[in-house]
């Protein structure tokens, strides 16, 4: 690979950070020039067809469109919550566990988010804890980026385990069937129990790095958005915070070791809310003094119409959409076969081999839809007020269609760039290659980067260990590694660069109107992201 094709490769990352990070661009003109950059560069480099490019740009907004159907339903339930009263509720409710915004943030962005991942995925936990983060009185830059950091060890189990069941198993296999080293370190035992090891495996490392991921966060609320810009009120919450990450790894692993990578996260989130949350209301570990916002950083509560709700029934959307994302996900039910056999999509775009569809009805958005009628019927709200969320709902998703609609493109070029005259792999295999010769037997430190920039690029855990599941396994095989060790070094770093990968910033930012500030967001998950990385790869280097 000579140094333009390396750097058309790095185009996509390049770019973002140039006109994201640096330049301080909003995604709706850093995306479309990073898109066009990405589509010349591969053709005239990388020799890649203009059918080819053409067949991954319709791709590529063909699931743009299946992740703005999940932003909507995410906009849509926030302004009828607001519309009916239900978020001034949960707000008071949220006061009386605790005026402390430290573990606020804590219960609803980690414990709370985690939950949420687990059950949905696809971005749905910062969708969610956002808003609710903001409906306090959080600014919403803070609710955005932490929502985001807090969103990371409960990535390898999102969707009831998508990430290890689909992303690990799919990406060890050549064709249909298991990749042959792969086949050959198995000795013809069943894969199952494999991805549970790797599972267990990664939640282990885990223990020692996302239980310190609550103390990150009310660390840097303190620092970056607290009157006093101090490091040291959020260390004064140190052991309340460290028992919360525990409340969640702990359970988390022993569910992956026991029963599978299916429900870690969804199990973790509900027995962490079950012990730390009661702990909150006795004030366990914590200091006597509360810390809130200086008066000038709130967000003013937003008028809401109706009078005082229940807190039971202000909650009961959440608890509906819970519910849905739960049985909806269950294979021993028959909901989940059912909602996914209406799909839409494309198969063999423009002759080439690239294929997409998505199941409009198993999306989280369509459950979210259920869950605004159903909040509408519950909360008694008018026609005419309906219609106006609605309405408004729609009004911001503008800049949010524009940015995910050339940022998903450019992706989907980047991972298709393999069918080309150049003789080269795809775009992420050659810098992985590129990568892997240059680490030698250093490469479990390399590992989660890899797992990282695979999140970054294509927006989701699961594209990334289908991009580089069989990659890992043959450097570990080739340099007498550990493989297990390896994909779950993969499994990690693809957890922390869901914390920047831009249509995860992308769509946080929308639900809570920042749309613009998609760059300042990145900044402020870079530092954590980093952390994550490192010291998945240290602690792999120590077991190998």
């Amino acid at each position: 690979m000579t140094l333009l094709q390396m750097l058309t490769a790095l185009t996509p990352v390049l770019a973002v950070f140039l006109f994201l990070v640096i330049l301080r661009l909003p995604a709706t003109k850093a995306m479309p020039i990073s898109l066009a950059m990405t589509a010349l560069l591969a053709f005239f480099v990388w020799h890649v067809t203009v059918i080819q490019l053409s067949a991954a740009v319709i791709e590529g907004l063909i699931i743009a469109v299946s992740i703005l159907w999940i932003v909507f339903g995410a906009i849509l339930l926030l302004n009828t919550l607001k519309k009916s009263g239900a978020l001034d509720s949960i707000r008071n409710g949220f006061t009386q566990i605790t005026a402390d915004r430290r573990v606020q943030l804590i219960i609803i962005a980690w414990l709370f988010g985690s939950f949420i991942e687990g059950a949905a995925g696809f971005g749905t936990p910062a969708a969610i804890a956002a808003p609710l983060l903001v409906a306090l009185g959080f600014p919403p830059l803070a609710a955005v980026a932490l929502a985001l950091i807090a969103d990371s060890s409960a990535v390898s189990f999102g969707a009831v385990g998508t990430p290890i069941i689909v992303g690990v198993n799919q990406g060890l296999n050549e064709g249909s069937a298991l990749a042959p080293v792969v086949q050959e370190e198995l000795g013809g035992a069943a894969i199952g129990p494999y991805l549970q090891e790797v599972a267990s495996t990664a939640v282990f490392i885990d223990l020692f790095i996302g239980s310190f991921i609550p103390l990150m966060l009310v660390i840097m609320l303190t620092r970056f958005f607290g009157e006093n810009r101090s490091w040291k009120e959020g260390f004064q919450i140190a052991p309340f915070a460290i028992f919360a990450g525990l409340a969640f790894t702990v359970p988390a692993f022993t569910v992956a070791t026991l029963l599978g990578p299916e429900f870690p996260s969804i199990v973790g989130g509900l027995i962490g809310l079950m012990i730390v949350v009661p702990a909150a209301k006795k004030g366990f570990l914590l200091p006597e003094k509360v810390w809130d916002f200086a008066e000038a950083d709130q967000v003013k509560a937003e008028a809401v119409t109706g009078g005082a709700m229940p807190l039971w029934k202000a909650w009961l959307p959440y608890l509906i959409v819970t519910s849905l994302l739960v049985l909806t996900r269950i294979d021993a039910l028959p909901l989940k076969g059912w909602l996914r056999e209406v799909q839409v999509g494309l198969r063999n775009i423009l002759g080439t081999d690239i294929t997409t569809f998505f199941e409009p009805f198993y999306l989280p958005g369509t459950v979210f839809l259920v869950a605004v009628l159903l909040t509408a019927l519950l909360h008694r709200m008018h026609v005419k007020a309906v219609g106006s969320v609605f309405s408004q709902s729609v009004k911001t998703m503008a800049g949010t269609a524009i940015a995910l609609g050339t940022a998903v493109p450019m992706v989907r070029i980047f991972i298709n760039s393999g069918v080309n005259s150049a003789d080269l792999l795809s775009m992420p295999l050659e810098l992985a290659d590129f990568v892997s010769a240059a680490a030698g037997t250093n490469w479990p430190l390399v590992a989660p980067v890899i797992g990282a920039l695979g999140s970054f690029i294509s927006g989701s855990a699961t594209f990334s260990s289908m991009m580089f599941s069989l990659f890992q396994f043959s450097v570990a095989d080739q340099i007498g590694a550990d493989p297990q060790i390896v994909l779950a070094l993969q499994v990690l770093g693809a957890n922390a660069g869901n914390m920047i990968c831009v249509l995860n910033v992308v769509a946080a930012a929308s639900v809570v109107n920042l749309t613009g500030k998609e760059g300042t967001i990145i900044r402020m998950t870079l530092v954590p992201m980093m952390f994550y990385v490192v010291m998945a790869g240290v602690i792999g280097f120590i077991l190998l």
